[in-house]
């Protein structure tokens, strides 16, 4: 969910400082070749696991930046600073379920795997239909299977978290067929009258199937997952838990939507990119000219940019749907997964690099082999 506001002065372009040290593409390189764990949170390594298939759902109403006019949101500054021309939104009787299940049949179509065969069902999400209960249930049942079913709120990371999670599952045995499922319907999470962050956001869900693998280096070759609940308060949603229920008074106050603290979370999300792949690269032994696909979160297109320039691999391997679909939030990942794996631009044995970072703080980055 991670945007940059109008009044945001850092720029990708220029050198990012963090820590006292510059984070640029030869001294990216330097750090790998002399590659030390930055401490920043635990590395594992899942392999003998696979992506069997892939899905994805995407609602019919495309909302091109001009549309926006009238709430007052101008359609170049939406391009120049986020790289967004146009969104999907739900219909109103659609909620992130729906969506869900038409990405989750779509990918066991594209498996010719049975709703009968799949043993565990996550639903990353931060927008689920209702409090209680999941929609992993709802989706579960929808799908007619009979499975574990359960919903991961690690907003725009919960992909790669429930991607970790399935693949433990199917590597001790416990599963045979894991649907990982991002959802979310961001479009209702924020102020129409919030004119810097209400067109970043759309909708959509993507799914994936994992599956257990004989050869023991596909999968996560390396990953790491991580929080700095700290920086919680930069982006977050006050009300409508059980800490501020929902009530007239701050529902006319808008504490229902989100806010953020765009300059501070920028800042720290090319820090934890930078990081936490250095982290997994540097674990898996691979260089980032070795990639042969980068799926960052889809968040802003200067994140997306930066990683270009200190990674210094060519733009054709980074993967870019947030100018169509906007920021999807949970959903961003599997989405760019699927576009990619049904133009067939993966391919067995291919070394992608994955990336979700967002509210909580929290962060999932992972060295993958197809």
């Amino acid at each position: 969910m991670l945007v940059l506001k109008a009044n945001d002065s850092t720029e990708i372009g220029s050198t990012v400082t963090t820590q006292n040290e510059t984070i640029r593409g030869e001294s990216v390189l330097q750090r790998l070749a002399n590659y030390q764990p930055s401490g920043r949170s635990r590395l594992g390594r899942l392999t003998g696991v696979r992506i069997a298939a892939t899905g994805s759902f995407l609602p019919q109403r495309i909302v091109p930046n001009e549309e926006l006019a009238d709430l007052g949101c101008d359609s170049q500054w939406i391009i120049q600073r986020t790289g967004i021309a146009q969104r999907r939104y739900a219909d109103p009787d659609q909620a992130t379920s729906d969506l869900a299940v038409e990405a989750a049949r779509r990918c066991l179509e594209n498996a010719n795997v049975s709703a009968n065969d799949v043993d565990l069902i996550i639903v990353a999400t931060m927008t689920p239909d209702q409090q209680t209960p999941s929609t992993a249930c709802i989706v579960q049942n929808k799908l007619g299977c009979i499975a574990p079913a359960v919903d991961m709120n690690a907003a725009c990371a919960g992909f790669m978290y429930g991607l970790v999670t399935a693949s433990q599952y199917i590597k001790s045995g416990c599963a045979r067929n894991a649907l990982v499922i991002g959802a979310e319907v961001m479009s209702r999470t924020v102020n129409p009258k919030d004119i810097k962050t209400y067109p970043l956001f759309g909708d959509g869900a993507g799914a994936v199937l994992i599956q257990p693998s004989d050869d023991d280096e596909q999968g996560l070759v390396s990953y790491t997952l991580g929080s700095e609940g700290a920086g919680g308060s930069s982006l977050c949603i006050h009300a409508g838990g059980s800490r501020e229920p929902l009530n007239s008074e701050n529902l006319a106050a808008g504490r229902q939507f989100m806010v953020m603290d765009g300059r501070a979370v920028f800042k720290w999300a090319v820090r934890v990119v930078v990081d936490s792949t250095i982290d997994v690269l540097g674990a898996a032994g691979w260089y980032p000219q070795e990639l042969d696909g980068i799926f960052l979160h889809q968040a802003n297109l200067r994140i997306i940019d930066s990683a270009v320039e200190d990674f210094g691999v060519e733009r054709d391997r980074l993967w870019i749907n947030l100018d169509r679909f906007g920021n999807t939030s949970a959903a961003s990942i599997p989405l760019a997964l699927d576009e990619a794996n049904q133009q067939g631009k993966i391919k067995p044995g291919n070394k992608l690099l994955l990336s979700g970072f967002g509210s909580g703080l929290v962060w999932g980055t992972a060295a993958f082999r197809w």
